[in-house]
C-alpha cells in the first residue's frame, strides 16, 4: 500500500478535517507526514492540522568556508536521502496553505525564534498534558514511526520504539471514539526494537507502511563539545548524587558533563576526589554534601527515571554506574531500598520480605508463584502440604532466621532477581553511537531499558505508592536560560514572549523533587551569556516570564559553584545566588535587590565571591588534574581532519570584522600537515580571488588555533 492510498483511506475514514497528532522527536514518519502535506495543499477543500512538537531539522550548511565544511559532514551524519519535513521548509519562508496548520508544543531550540507563523501557534502545555490538548482539539489521526519484529507463530509485532510517550496515552483517551480515529504506523528497520509497554500488537494500528522505498537513517544529534566551564558545572553536580538514588538528566553539553564527572568518581576515585579538594567543594558545602551529596564509587549503583533516554545513559550503564534496577512491586522494592547490594541474593531477600510482613514466614502457594516471577525461587518447584519439593528434595515452606536456612533453602532458589529495569524513559533522542549501541544489545539486555508513556515518568499519579519507593533519593538536573535572583527559573522563552523551546517535563521533574522524600532539584545555567548587546549575567534581578515559580526553588549551579535555595529566606537566596553569579554583575545585582527591600543596606559582597570571573575560572582549570576535562569527553562524530577545521573556524566566526580584514591582507603560509586540510576544504588549489581569500583566512585559522 503506497502513501497516497493511505492518505485517500484516511480521508475516507475521518473526513475531508484532519486533526493529526505526531509523536515529539525522532518518532515521527516523515514520509507519511509529507504524504499529507502534499496532498492537503493541493486540496484546498481539505483542512489538516499537524499538532506535534520538536520538528527535527537539518542544520543549513551556510555559505563560504562554512558551507565547504558542513556540507560533506552533513550528508554523513544525516545521509543524503534524509526526508525533511516539508511543512518545515514553507514555514521557514512564511508560506503555509490556509487550510493547513502546524502547532508545536516544543521546538528545536532557537528554531522559531522570528518566525511568526510558528511562534503565534505555539502550544504552551506540560508534556503530561499533551495528550489531553490532543483530544480536546480533535486529533483523528496519530501517526507514528516504528519498528517491526515477526514472532514465533508468525504474527508481526511492533515497537514505539523512540516514542510510546503520549501515544499509548492518546490511544486511551481515544478509545471512545475509535472507529473515527485512524491509527497510522511507518516501519523503519533502523529503529531499536523496544519491548515492554512500548510493544504493540498488529491490531493496534488501522495500516501499517513497510516500504523499503521509504526507509531512512533516522535523525542523529551530532556529539557535543563540553568547555571547561560546562565541565566545572557538572563536577559540582556529580557531588550530589546519591549511590543508590535515581538520576533524569537532560541532552546537550551540561548533560554530558554530568556524566563524565559521575565516571571519573566511578573509575578514578583519587583522581576525583583531588578534583575536589582543588576546587575546595568539601570545605564550600561541607552542610549540603552531609545531607544531601556522595562523592564515593557507586556500590548500588543509580536507576534512572527521564523523561529523555540519550548516549548519556548508556555510557554510564557500560560504566558500571547505571545499574541499580526496579522492579514493579511496592514490597518488593521498598526491602530492596534498605538492602545494601545491587544484586542481593535471594535467600537475604526472602528473609527481608518475610521479615517486613511482604509475604508471610509460612508461604501459600500464591505466595510461591509471586516469588517465582521474581525469581527468587526455583520456577519448576512446587507446593503440598507446607512443603517445597523438587527433584526428589523437599523442604519446609517457611522463611526463618534459623542458621542453616541458606543451606536448606538453596535448592529450591531461583537464579536471582529478574524482570527489573535499570531506565524508564518517554522518548529518546541521540546520536549515531546512541543508535547503534541499543541495536547491537541483545534483547534480553535491551529490555531492561524501559520505554513507556510519559504520564508515567514526569508525574506521580499513574502509580505513586510504585513511583515513590523506585525513585529512592531522586536528583532530576536539567539547565535553564536564567535565574532570577529570588529563585524563578526561565528555560523556554524570551522576554518578549519569543519562545526558544518549551516547557517539556521540567515543571513536573522540580515539582517531583519537592514532592518525593530525600530528592533535589538540580538546575544548571551557565552565569554569563553574550548577547545581542554584549555580555549580559543569566542571573538577573527580575524577568518578565518564568517556567519554575521562585516557591519551587531549589538548588541552582553556575561554574563558580552552588547555591542550595530549598527553605531559605528571601535574602538567603539572594546572597546564595550572588555567590555563584559572575563578579562583573554581582555589585549591580545586590544594588537592586537592596533597592527593592530584598537585602540588608549594609551587605556586602564577600572577597571569596569577587573572584568568580574568567580568569578566576581559568585559575581554577589550571589547577585541576590533567585529563579530567576533556572537549570532546564520549567522542566526536567530526573525523580527524574535521575537529582541527571546526576549531579554526570557531576561532575566525568569533572575530571582528576589522580583524578580519587584517588577516586578509596579511600573507600566510602553508604549515607542515595542512595539505590534507587544505584538500578537505577544497582549497589545496584555489582559483579566483575568493577562493585564494578564503585559503589565506583558514590558514591564519589554523595557525592561530594548533596545538
Amino acid at each position: 500500500m503506497n502513501l497516497d492510498n493511505i492518505v485517500e483511506q484516511t480521508i475516507a475514514r475521518v473526513g475531508q478535517r484532519i486533526v493529526m497528532g505526531a509523536p515529539l522527536g525522532l518518532g515521527k514518519p516523515n514520509p507519511l507526514i509529507n504524504a499529507f502535506y502534499r496532498y492537503a495543499k493541493a486540496h484546498p477543500e481539505l483542512d489538516l492540522t499537524i499538532f506535534t512538537a520538536l520538528s527535527l531539522a537539518i542544520p543549513p550548511a551556510g555559505k563560504g568556508l562554512q558551507q565547504r565544511f558542513l556540507q560533506p559532514f552533513l550528508e554523513r551524519q544525516f545521509g543524503a536521502d534524509y526526508p525533511e519535513l516539508d511543512y518545515l521548509a514553507d514555514l521557514e519562508r512564511g508560506v503555509l496553505p490556509a487550510n493547513i496548520r502546524i502547532s508545536e508544543f516544543y521546538l528545536q531550540s532557537g528554531s522559531a525564534l522570528g518566525n511568526p507563523l510558528r511562534q503565534r501557534h505555539y502550544i504552551s502545555t506540560n508534556y503530561t498534558h499533551v495528550a489531553r490538548e490532543m483530544r480536546d482539539i480533535g486529533v483523528n489521526v496519530i501517526c507514528q514511526l516504528v519498528a517491526a519484529r515477526q514472532h514465533s507463530d508468525g504474527t508481526p509485532r511492533y515497537s514505539l520504539s523512540c516514542n510510546p510517550d503520549v501515544t499509548l496515552d492518546l490511544a486511551d483517551m481515544l478509545a471512545d471514539r475509535r472507529d473515527r480515529v485512524a491509527l497510522l504506523a511507518q516501519v523503519n528497520p533502523a529503529l531499536p526494537y523496544m519491548a515492554g509497554d512500548a510493544e504493540v500488537d498488529q491490531h493496534f494500528f488501522d495500516a501499517v507502511i513497510d516500504d523499503p522505498a521509504h526507509y531512512y537513517k533516522p535523525f542523529a544529534i551530532p556529539r557535543n563539545p563540553v568547555s571547561p566551564a560546562e565541565h566545572l558545572i557538572g563536577i559540582y553536580a556529580s557531588t550530589l548524587v546519591r549511590d543508590g538514588g535515581t538520576l533524569q538528566i537532560g541532552i546537550g553539553a551540561l548533560g554530558d558533563a554530568i556524566c563524565h564527572a559521575l565516571m571519573t568518581r566511578q573509575q578514578q576515585p583519587e583522581q576525583y576526589q583531588k578534583l575536589l579538594n582543588e576546587l575546595q567543594i568539601p570545605q564550600r558545602y561541607s552542610d549540603l554534601l552531609a545531607n544531601f551529596g556522595d562523592t564515593g564509587q557507586f556500590n548500588q549503583g543509580l536507576y534512572a527515571a527521564s523523561e529523555m533516554f540519550m548516549d548519556g545513559f548508556v555510557h554510564l550503564y557500560q560504566a558500571g554506574i547505571l545499574k541499580r534496577e526496579v522492579y514493579d512491586d511496592v514490597g518488593l522494592q521498598a526491602v530492596l531500598n534498605q538492602l545494601p547490594d545491587a544484586r542481593p541474593a535471594p535467600a537475604l531477600v526472602l528473609q527481608a520480605l518475610a521479615a517486613e510482613g511482604v509475604i508471610n514466614h509460612r508461604l501459600r502457594p500464591h505466595e510461591i508463584a509471586w516469588l517465582q516471577h521474581w525469581g527468587l525461587l526455583h520456577p519448576q518447584l512446587q507446593w503440598r502440604d507446607d512443603q517445597l519439593l523438587l527433584d526428589q528434595q523437599q523442604t519446609a515452606a517457611s522463611i526463618d532466621r534459623e542458621r542453616d536456612f541458606e543451606r536448606r533453602i538453596a535448592p529450591f532458589l531461583g537464579a536471582g532477581l529478574r524482570h527489573g529495569k535499570l531506565l524508564h524513559a518517554a522518548f529518546f533522542l541521540g546520536s549515531q553511537w546512541f543508535y547503534d549501541s541499543l541495536n547491537a544489545m541483545p534483547e534480553t539486555e535491551r529490555a531492561r531499558f524501559a520505554m513507556t508513556r510519559v504520564s508515567r515518568i514526569n508525574q506521580l499519579y499513574r502509580g505513586e505508592a510504585l513511583d515513590r519507593v523506585q525513585r529512592h533519593k531522586a536528583r532530576f538536573i536539567n539547565t535553564c536560560m536564567k535565574m532570577t535572583l529570588l529563585g524563578a527559573a526561565v528555560s523556554d522563552q524570551l522576554a518578549d514572549g519569543q519562545v526558544v523551546s518549551g516547557v517539556g517535563g521540567q515543571y513536573n521533574f522540580v515539582a517531583m523533587a519537592h514532592a518525593l522524600d530525600h530528592s533535589r532539584s538540580l538546575l544548571m545555567l551557565r552565569s554569563i551569556r553574550n548577547g545581542s548587546k554584549g555580555l549580559e549575567s543569566n542571573i538577573v534581578w527580575e524577568y518578565p516570564h518564568h517556567t519554575i515559580p521562585r516557591h519551587l526553588r531549589d538548588i541552582v549551579i553556575t561554574e563558580y559553584g552552588i547555591a542550595d535555595l530549598r527553605g531559605k529566606t528571601d535574602e538567603q537566596c539572594i546572597q546564595a545566588l550572588l555567590a555563584i553569579a559572575d563578579s562583573r554583575f554581582q555589585t549591580k545585582l545586590a544594588q537592586q535587590a537592596k533597592s527593592a527591600g530584598k537585602l540588608a543596606s549594609e551587605w556586602e559582597i564577600p572577597a571569596a565571591w569577587q573572584s568568580n570571573t574568567p580568569d578566576g575560572l581559568r585559575r581554577k582549570l589550571d589547577n585541576l588534574p590533567a585529563g579530567l576535562t576533556p572537549t570532546w569527553p564520549f567522542g566526536s562524530d567530526l573525523d580527524s581532519h574535521e575537529l582541527p577545521l571546526a576549531k579554526a573556524l570557531k576561532w575566525l566566526a568569533a572575530q571582528p570584522a576589522w580583524r578580519m580584514l587584517g588577516l586578509a591582507l596579511l600573507p600566510a603560509s602553508q604549515q607542515t600537515g595542512q595539505q590534507t586540510l587544505l584538500h578537505r576544504m577544497q582549497l589545496d588549489s584555489p582559483s579566483g580571488f575568493k577562493q585564494k581569500l578564503w585559503r589565506r583566512l583558514l590558514l591564519h585559522a589554523l595557525s592561530k588555533t594548533a596545538g
